[in-house]
């Protein structure tokens, strides 16, 4: 048996990938060895997942937000073979190719305008270091080498590396242990209410201020707009967004919105930002960029950002793998199928067939499927509300949380889930999901029912 074939109905060899998996390999959030044995997968397509012993799983993550047209989708699959039939990978110092500037050109043509540079990197977390190299850049530039901090406030989370890590929540995030050890960054507290809530007028004054109070020493504001992911799963007014874009203008701080989970109609808009309707001068894209299929992210900035850098020197970041052309190319085919109209009813699951853009008045397929999800969760969920030990429900475009009045039993959770036959990974007192797009009605309504009996499955 080759290297390459399934292991699905062969249990020795399950076994024993299970066993060297546990003597070798490290995973994210995990001590060695693992709390908990991961599950191990055979295969995936559409939006099933199938591990080794037969069991099939409705992924509810999108494979960590990333695979929004699920598995094996055969315009994503082409774009990767035809480019791997040109070129797997070429530096990008001094040199370039169509994937990169293709993709290039139409992350300028759909996101907020304005935004009209693009620097590719390797991940979301790069990007999100990228970004904060552009702040501190652009006021070098214009000769204020005093603006070095950055703010941000509570209850965010932009990645695991080092100056991301600063700017996460300090108290409730992850990267408490490194407390010290980090820049010291400017919080002001989270966003209070919800998405439809009327925002808080003192809340709005507090942003306004804490800008003003802290302008001469902070290059850059950075925050999740809309989101706020992986620090609480939590939604907020647009209204906040558009303060801190009128009081950053005002004194020219850069604002950064860090799109890497919220991006490509994850919110029921094609960018976050658009709920406010305002540009920032950085944006960050990852994950859902390439559909999940390699990685990628992006960091775009605003003609006044590029300059302002220029002045004082080149950027100082240039990633191995930056604009990779089997990644770009699959980017841009996953594009591609987010902007293609949606299908006829009765013509099979949205984004399942070309890539060709949607004409002028169309509805794009993305919208259509993450209205689909969006009302499904709202129905699906309603009922977890009323268990023992829920604190609260709430859903917005494809993303779908119950928060419990306890932290999560991750075990216990996970296991109800995947006897329910969806794929969560609940964190915290979190129980989640953000399902791949592609998912129908009956998905959906399974993926609800999962995350009841993961509630019900946490030990009060």
């Amino acid at each position: 048996m080759s290297a390459q074939s399934p292991v699905t109905g062969d249990g020795h060899r399950a076994e024993q990938l299970r066993e060297l998996d546990r003597r070798h390999v490290w995973h994210p959030y995990a001590a060695l060895p693992p709390a908990m044995a991961p599950f191990l997968v055979d295969s995936a397509a559409g939006v099933r997942l199938r591990l080794a012993d037969g069991r099939e799983l409705v992924d509810g993550m999108s494979s960590w937000w990333a695979a929004v047209h699920g598995y094996r989708h055969p315009v994503l699959d082409a774009a990767v073979t035809d480019q791997l039939g040109r070129m797997a990978h070429v530096m990008f110092g001094g040199l370039t190719h169509e994937p990169a500037v293709r993709l290039a050109q139409t992350l300028v043509e759909i996101t907020p305008p304005g935004l009209e540079h693009v620097f590719l990197c390797d991940s979301g977390s790069v990007s999100v270091e990228v970004a904060i190299k552009m702040g501190l850049q652009y006021q070098l530039g214009r000769g204020r080498p005093g603006r070095r901090k950055l703010a941000t406030w509570r209850g965010g989370y932009h990645g695991d590396t080092f100056h991301p890590m600063s700017v996460c929540d300090p108290e409730g995030g992850m990267h408490h242990l490194w407390r010290g050890v980090l820049p010291a960054q400017v919080f002001v507290s989270a966003p209070p209410g919800d998405f439809a809530s009327a925002p808080d007028e003192r809340y709005l004054a507090e942003l306004v201020d804490a800008v003003a109070r802290h302008a001469d020493e902070i290059a850059a504001v950075i925050v999740e707009p809309v989101v706020q992911g992986t620090g609480g799963m939590r939604f907020h007014h647009p209204a906040y967004l558009r303060a801190l874009r009128e009081a950053t203008a005002a004194h020219d701080v850069l604002l950064i919105f860090d799109e890497i989970a919220t991006g490509f109609g994850r919110t029921g808009a094609f960018f976050a930002a658009e709920h406010a309707g305002v540009t920032p001068d950085v944006l960050c894209l990852g994950k859902a960029l390439t559909g999940g299929y390699l990685t990628l992210a992006a960091a775009l900035c605003t003609p006044e950002v590029a300059a302002g850098i220029s002045a004082g020197g080149v950027l100082a970041h240039g990633p191995t793998f930056m604009g990779n052309p089997l990644a770009c190319a699959v980017a841009n085919a996953s594009i591609g199928l987010l902007r293609a109209a949606a299908p006829a009813a009765g013509a099979g699951p949205v984004a399942a067939g070309s890539d060709q853009p949607a004409a002028a008045g169309a509805v794009p397929a993305w919208q259509v499927a993450v209205r689909r999800i969006e009302a499904g969760l709202r129905g699906g969920l309603a009922p977890v509300a009323t268990l023992p030990g829920v604190r609260d429900v709430r859903v917005l475009g494809a993303i779908g949380v119950v928060q419990l009045d306890r932290p999560v039993d991750l075990a216990a959770a996970t296991a109800a889930a995947v006897d329910a036959g969806v794929w969560l990974r609940p964190f915290r007192d979190l129980i989640y999901t953000m399902p791949p797009y592609p998912a129908d009605d009956d998905d959906v309504a399974r993926i609800a029912r999962a995350m009841a009996a993961a509630a019900v499955a946490v030990p009060r």
